[in-house]
């Protein structure tokens, strides 16, 4: 290594995580042809009678899903796609069927960020009145976990037979998702200190012992004002995830960092659709995917991919979305 590499922390940190990227395609690749040699080896044996079909076929389909996972990242070329995510849900209205749904969600982000080996922890929650959330914020730490996320952008609609209806009617309930890149160190972003103000509260639970008996929890309020519109807004943010509050101000502060990162790439992506128009939708708050759960039938409305697993999807397999989220608008997903 150079002398003098480290006498600015931050571009060393901000190299060497180049570095890192660039020997996980390097593996990856190494990784994906042994399992295509693996595959003609299995082919060879097939003919001389050692192996049986069956086996051929299962290195078939392990070559197929390497394959098939490295080219779905290659879609992924953009800064911000290899970068930890934040995903927030906010249930829509309809009381209690909506918070309702809005937890469901939590729980599929969940499930699919815990199988895909991220590290996922909730930020903030507001539990409903009665039953479900209201909001919550969730954490999913790791590489690209933005870059798949950022397909679940919208409004999510479910559609059943209510269990809190008496009457067994079929409602109808939305809750919105919104995912920004969730930034470290080495990701520069401004924040102006006069424009930030502060306040603490006690969190914790409805009662018993999990409440909070010191005021932990913290609200961040900054008054932002948009560098390219002049338009004014108050960004606020809650973290309630430790018992420490100087810990829970330093989790918010890296949401206010992420927010603003985000908003910045927002506004190149309205560049970017201008110059490219009709290709992409960027309404973010517009709705994406349907649940239909008596019917059996989850479709997206963008890709018009749908499945009738609905207990899998709800478990969080939801890979097959992404990728043909992916495999339709990667054109806006690439930069040369």
């Amino acid at each position: 290594m150079a002398d003098g590499f480290w006498d600015n922390p931050a571009a060393a940190q901000k190299q060497m995580k180049k570095i890192k990227d660039i020997q996980k395609w390097i593996d990856d690749y190494a990784a994906l042809e042994n399992t295509v040699d693996e595959l003609k080896l299995a082919m060879d044996f097939f003919q001389e009678e050692i192996v049986t079909e069956e086996e051929v076929d299962q290195a078939y389909a392990a070559a197929i899903a390497a394959l098939e996972d490295l080219e779905l990242r290659n879609m992924l070329r953009r800064e911000e796609d290899i970068m930890s995510a934040v995903l927030k849900i906010n249930s829509g209205a309809g009381g209690t069927e909506s918070q309702d749904w809005a937890s469901m969600l939590m729980r599929m982000y969940m499930r699919w960020g815990e199988k895909q080996g991220y590290k996922v922890s909730i930020a903030n929650l507001l539990e409903g009145d009665e039953a479900g959330i209201k909001t919550c914020t969730i954490n999913f730490e790791g590489d690209f976990a933005y870059g798949y996320l950022k397909s679940e952008n919208g409004v999510h609609r479910l559609v059943r037979v209510s269990p809190f209806n008496a009457q067994g009617k079929r409602m109808t309930s939305f809750a919105s998702v919104f995912v920004t890149p969730l930034v470290d160190d080495t990701i520069e972003v401004k924040v102006e200190p006069a424009l930030l103000s502060w306040d603490t509260f006690r969190s914790g639970g409805a009662g018993g012992q999990n409440v909070n008996k010191v005021e932990s929890g913290v609200r961040l309020r900054y008054q932002f004002t948009d560098p390219y519109t002049g338009e004014q807004e108050e960004i606020l943010i809650e973290n309630t995830e430790t018992r420490d509050q100087p810990k829970n101000k330093e989790n918010a502060l890296r949401q206010l960092r992420s927010i603003l990162y985000d908003k910045e790439l927002q506004h190149r992506l309205q560049e970017q659709a201008k110059v490219e128009a009709g290709k992409k939708k960027i309404e973010w708050g517009s709705q994406i995917r349907s649940y239909v759960f008596d019917d059996r039938r989850v479709k997206d409305h963008r890709t018009n991919y749908q499945t009738s697993d609905v207990n899998g999807v709800m478990d969080g397999d939801i890979d097959e979305f992404i990728k043909a989220y992916l495999m339709e608008f990667s054109d806006t997903n690439t930069e040369e």
